[in-house]
């Protein structure tokens, strides 16, 4: 793994959101992205070198509806970078963690991700993130 890519945060309403986050780190968000397929709406901002991904469900079925439903808003996963996401599955997995995507999907900000089931990490949901190339 190479860094830490972006800290995930759930939402119930994203303008709300992007408001107040806007107003704390001082900078509007940069990006705005609906994830279909996840029934997720997500909004980026830059801070320093790091960057956090706002979410709010788009589908009452969705993961993001579902958290919020459980937990409310808050701190959702952690997302890493990594240079070959298959080959950090294959590792993660002969290491004993609970791998929830074998395959990598299509996730927002261009990148193909998979996600760690939170049993396995301490109670975290960790996203490997790759940066699609080409």
């Amino acid at each position: 793994m190479n860094k830490i890519e972006h800290i995930g945060i759930a939402v119930e309403n994203l303008e709300e959101s992007n408001a107040l986050f806007s107003k704390l780190f001082g900078e509007p968000h940069y990006k705005t992205e609906a994830v279909e397929k996840e029934g997720v709406m997500t909004s980026f901002f830059k801070v320093g070198p790091n960057k956090i991904e706002l979410l709010e469900a788009t589908k009452p079925d969705s993961p993001i509806a579902k958290f919020i439903e459980r937990n409310g808003p808050g701190i959702h996963h952690i997302a890493f970078d990594v240079d070959d996401i298959v080959t950090e599955i294959e590792r993660l997995k002969s290491e004993g963690f609970d791998v929830l995507n074998e395959t990598p999907k299509q996730g927002a900000d261009n990148k193909l991700v998979a996600f760690l089931h939170p049993k396995s990490s301490n109670g975290v949901l960790i996203e490997l993130c790759q940066e699609i190339k080409g």
